[in-house]
């Protein structure tokens, strides 16, 4: 299902797709599929093959590892900067994490068959894409350094600023028990430094919903992790355009 055409976003709001020469981007725009996506919505299990990628505009998705008996950590954040999977074009068929959507929005999605066929091309896509694939390897790594060395108020507000970047509002649709689900925590520890950051004046929280009120402030909270992670982010695309 997908919405009436004036309220679609460009594909090239996605930033990857707006990095594409002309001559690339008229082969793909025909493939591109728009649609909606609902949070909770799982878009790859660990171990599928993705009969499609996606490149977000607005919705905002997950890369969750999985345990044996059922427990998740959230390993990367994929929004309009990026794309959902990459194993299609890295030599597996197979993706390593589930993929599930954080915050509803929009995205467009191409077939699996599609981007196989661009990147045996070679040239500007495959460069391209490899750029956006070691930024988003670099962003798991920094994750996994910052859930073991930093505290669950450092890492609650680095992933509460994580989202913001990913999304068009200055509020986020996350539950206490969904934020502790993507650090891999205790809930009392997420509730606790939810608590601190309201008592602060840095967020607002209620029934779900939480609003950064002072965004200088949680940064100011945040660990390194969270500038380290935002340069990596930013740091392919410009790149990626003068390829």
């Amino acid at each position: 299902m997908t919405p009436p055409d004036h309220l679609l976003c460009e594909p090239r709001h996605n930033q990857l797709l707006a990095a594409l020469p002309d001559g690339e981007w008229n082969r793909w725009r025909p493939y591109l599929q728009p649609v909606d996506l609902f949070a909770g919505h799982v878009l790859s299990e660990a171990g599928s093959t993705p009969a499609h990628v996606y490149f977000p505009t607005t919705a905002v998705i997950s890369l969750l590892q999985l345990t044996r008996d059922g427990a998740s950590s959230e390993i990367a954040v994929v929004g309009n900067d990026g794309m959902v999977g990459i194993s299609l074009f890295m030599g597996g068929d197979a993706t390593p994490s589930r993929a599930t959507v954080q915050g509803a929005g929009q995205a467009w999605r191409l077939p699996a068959l599609a981007v196989r066929s661009e990147v045996q091309r070679g040239g500007p896509v495959l460069s391209i894409l490899l750029r956006y694939t070691q930024a988003l390897i670099a962003q798991v790594s920094q994750t996994a350094a910052c859930n073991r060395h930093h505290t669950i108020d450092q890492q609650v507000c680095r992933r509460l600023l994580v989202g913001m970047d990913r999304s068009s509002s200055r509020e986020l649709l996350m539950t206490q028990e969904g934020v502790a689900s993507l650090l891999g925590v205790r809930r009392e520890g997420v509730t606790a430094a939810a608590r601190k950051l309201q008592e602060a004046g840095v967020i607002r929280y209620s029934r779900g919903r939480i609003a950064v009120l002072d965004r200088e402030g949680l940064e100011q909270r945040a660990c390194e992790c969270y500038a380290v992670s935002r340069k990596i982010s930013e740091g392919p695309l410009p790149a990626a355009l003068a390829a």
